[in-house]
């Protein structure tokens, strides 16, 4: 199982997702997806995205994405980084990325 813990910012509401490929021993791609947060947005997501084929989830754009697809529909923020570390999620638990910390700083 790979996780990601996720701090979104001014927002403040922070969700962990929890991805676990199905069949460990093959070489199918397809995980469960499980999202815990307090988000009322998220929680939205994580009831319709539940499952995703990882192989061809990474490799698709923003316009065809089922990750982005669904997080549009539950009307989460343009900026969420929600989305951004489900993929992360996938990408590590298929080992198609390595687990690296992700990180945005701001200032003014």
């Amino acid at each position: 199982m790979t996780t990601a813990f996720v701090k979104p910012g001014a927002c403040g509401l922070e969700s962990k997702i929890m991805v676990t490929k199905k069949n460990v021993d093959s070489d199918n791609y397809c995980v469960d997806i499980h999202i815990e947060s307090e988000s009322d947005n998220i929680k939205r997501l994580a009831k319709e995205l539940t499952e995703v084929n990882g192989f061809e989830e990474v490799f698709k754009s923003f316009l065809t994405s089922e990750v982005y697809r669904l997080s549009s529909k539950c009307k989460l923020h343009l900026a969420c980084p929600v989305p951004c570390a489900i993929i992360k999620a996938v990408e590590v638990e298929c080992g198609l990325a390595l687990p690296r910390d992700v990180e945005i700083k701001i200032s003014r």
